[in-house]
């Protein structure tokens, strides 16, 4: 078998060189970081969950006509997708008060915000992520005014959406980052959503009893990461009840005495 090209690796995926022009395959990684990767660890099974969660939620974003860039999952830990031009914002969407917000204006967390708040940060890791403002978006020409209502357009819509998905298995959307790019027809360009959508990037809270079923349980030293993940993947009906471990293939071989 030759060896796949590795195109980038980040925190929590690799992307390599797909089977046709335009694709590339994602994998996504057990590893996890916080604070702009100033803490690491490791969240056993936390790519084949999120593989699934983001499968589940862009396959539901798509029917519903929001252009994404999945195409399929392929295995436990790697999906298909369209290759694109990374627009260099990361977009935040907020219904409930927590994290940094919090933190940068005094808000007690969980209070709910009177409407939803978009923000932006600029892709970094050196500088941390900046927050930024459309004006600064527009000046350093990172995505143009059209682009920008798109994306507005779009992380609203992405926003009612799981809002709704989440409410009705008792989950919480607290708040989430999505992140865009584009693709070429040509000299024409449009936005699609693009990267993941899974508890990595998502503030998901249990609707009667706040508990955090995201990465704030490793951000925050809670424990019960792989739980919580769990949690989130069943209630959505990606994990039968009563399964409590995600496999990968080497250990479902090993536990069929292969």
């Amino acid at each position: 078998m030759s060896r796949r090209r590795q195109i980038y690796e980040g925190k929590a995926k690799i992307l390599y060189e797909g089977p046709e022009p335009g694709t590339l395959i994602q994998y996504f990684k057990d590893d996890a970081t916080a604070f702009n990767a100033q803490k690491k660890g490791t969240i056993s099974g936390k790519g084949v969950l999120n593989n699934r969660i983001s499968e589940h939620v862009f396959t539901l974003l798509g029917n519903i006509g929001v252009p994404t860039h999945f195409i399929r999952r392929l295995n436990m830990r790697e999906q298909l997708i369209r290759q694109v031009e990374i627009v260099p914002i990361e977009v935040v969407v907020r219904n409930v008060a927590a994290g940094s917000l919090s933190k940068r204006l005094g808000i007690e967390e969980g209070t709910q915000l009177p409407r939803t708040i978009i923000e932006y940060y600029y892709k970094d890791d050196a500088l941390g992520d900046p927050l930024v403002s459309e004006e600064h978006i527009a000046c350093f020409g990172w995505a143009s005014q059209e682009e920008m209502h798109d994306i507005a357009d779009m992380a609203i819509r992405v926003n009612d959406f799981m809002s709704g998905l989440f409410a009705g298995v008792g989950i919480r959307l607290v708040d989430f980052k999505l992140e865009f790019g584009r693709v070429w027809d040509n000299d024409y360009s449009r936005i699609i959503l693009a990267d993941e959508i899974s508890p990595d990037g998502c503030r998901l809270w249990d609707v009667a009893t706040n508990e955090k079923l995201d990465k704030d349980r490793f951000r925050q030293d809670l424990g019960g990461e792989v739980e919580a993940y769990q949690e989130i993947a069943r209630r959505l009906g990606l994990l039968p009840e009563g399964e409590n471990t995600v496999l990968d293939m080497a250990e479902h071989r090993k536990n069929r005495g292969k």
